[in-house]
């Protein structure tokens, strides 16, 4: 009897250690991919804050070149809301969506659904840490004079209102229409012609992957995580 029992109960513990050695691996994994890419998303944006002038362009093929500019919103340049704002709504954002990804994790998501959601989250602080420090880590960029890090001496703007660095742009097709086409007719036309960053392609590259292979885990997700926001709300009002 005894003799039976005991490979039974070897197999279970030995199935429940590689669970945790599972769990535990995807969680450096996943804080590796975060930190990785913030890393080289801060890496990029500091060397051509310091060695660009503000406009500068260095082609580095004929597709591809590294285009210094700044904004004060979202991806892409685009900004929607005050600067102020925008930043704190974003670092929210960011937290939640660490509480997000802690969620999907505990209930056994696909790895590589929680790897998407890792890279967006690196985005996301990659582009905050630009709003929250450069305006007092750096003095301001000019098109006749290269910006200093001045290890937060800097006065060119309040805490919160730095400016997004971005220099990938890859014009991969370019091309003058028609003359005879209405409206757009002798214009230049350049594919792709946004300037952004590392940061910027790691939110595209995870929203895109979550909106092409996992849309049905996504939308279950959310009714997951509104499940246990009002599980919370019931608990906290009783």
């Amino acid at each position: 009897m005894d003799d039976g029992f005991r490979p039974s109960c070897s197999l279970s513990y030995s199935q429940g250690i590689m669970k945790k050695r599972s769990k535990k691996i995807d969680v450096i994994l996943l804080t590796s991919i975060v930190l990785v890419m913030l890393l080289f998303d801060q890496i990029t944006k500091i060397y051509v804050k310091t060695h660009f002038y503000y406009g500068e362009s260095r082609e580095i093929t004929d597709w591809f070149y590294l285009a210094f500019i700044e904004n004060n919103g979202m991806a892409f340049g685009t900004q929607i809301l005050p600067k102020s704002l925008l930043t704190i709504i974003r670092l929210s954002f960011a937290f939640y969506l660490i509480w997000y990804l802690y969620i999907m994790h505990i209930t056994k998501h696909k790895f590589w659904y929680l790897c998407s959601v890792a890279l967006i989250i690196a985005g996301a602080f990659g582009n905050i840490c630009d709003n929250i420090f450069y305006g007092k880590l750096f003095t301001s960029s000019g098109m006749y004079e290269v910006s200093q890090m001045t290890f937060f001496e800097a006065d060119s703007s309040p805490w919160f209102y730095g400016k997004v660095v971005d220099m990938l742009y890859f014009p991969l097709l370019e091309f003058d229409w028609p003359m005879f086409l209405p409206f757009i007719g002798g214009e230049h036309f350049i594919f792709f012609s946004p300037i952004f960053n590392v940061a910027d392609a790691a939110v595209s590259c995870g929203t895109i992957i979550l909106l092409l292979f996992y849309p049905k885990t996504l939308v279950s997700s959310f009714r997951l995580i509104a499940l246990i926001t009002k599980h919370k709300l019931r608990k906290h009002v009783a």
